[in-house]
């Protein structure tokens, strides 16, 4: 489906025609450049491959030098391949004004990381309960994983410590409130995934 790349701004609020305050992020997204045009004879399928954010010459692999020089543009940081895209050529810019206020998005981003959690953190667990008999450091444990003779293993997906966020996750049906073409900003309502600067995708 049409998209964009983009960078999160930040979060802030702003009141709906009901006086209600809305949570909100704000996104700069675009312009991006068509970078490649893969169609289905060349590649077996049909996208746009759009590139975003300025990457220094210094620091680009004289491959990717080559294929942004196709494009006649400057290296990019960030690429993504996006499909449903029609009458689009080589170094043609593509602009938040795709997207109009009210209809819903989905959008893409790398989650915060939190490190090494344990299962209180990780998954809610509310640990043993009932702190008497001794249990000074119990509080906050796993508790039992599973039986002893049969079967004999702990199966898989069991809940347990482990590393937590730095995912990729997908937001879906967040309503954009305003579209700020000349600014190339784009405000939806609710949060998204990743810290301030990080990089998203926002999807139609």
């Amino acid at each position: 489906m049409p998209g964009i790349i983009g960078r999160k701004i930040g979060m802030t609020s702003i009141y709906s025609a009901e006086g209600k305050s809305l949570p909100c992020t704000v996104i700069e997204a675009g312009p991006c450049v068509v970078t490649q045009i893969k169609t289905q004879d060349r590649d077996g399928y049909e996208a746009v491959q759009l590139g975003f954010g300025d990457r220094k010459e210094k620091n680009t692999p004289n491959a990717l030098k080559g294929h942004f020089k196709k494009a006649n543009t400057d290296p990019k940081s960030k690429l993504a391949e996006f499909k449903g895209f029609e009458g689009l050529n080589l170094g043609d810019s593509v602009n938040v004004d795709i997207f109009e206020e009210g209809q819903f998005v989905d959008v893409v981003g790398t989650s915060k990381g939190k490190g090494f959690q344990g299962v209180v953190k990780r998954h809610g667990f509310g640990g043993v309960g009932q702190a008497t008999h001794g249990q000074h450091n119990r509080l906050r444990a796993p508790g039992s994983i599973g039986a002893a003779s049969y079967p004999a293993r702990v199966f898989k997906g069991m809940r347990m410590a482990g590393q937590m966020g730095n995912e990729r996750v997908k937001i879906e049906n967040l309503q954009v409130l305003k579209v700020l073409a000349d600014k190339n900003l784009i405000v939806v309502k609710g949060a998204v995934p990743g810290s301030k600067g990080s990089t998203v995708i926002i999807e139609r």
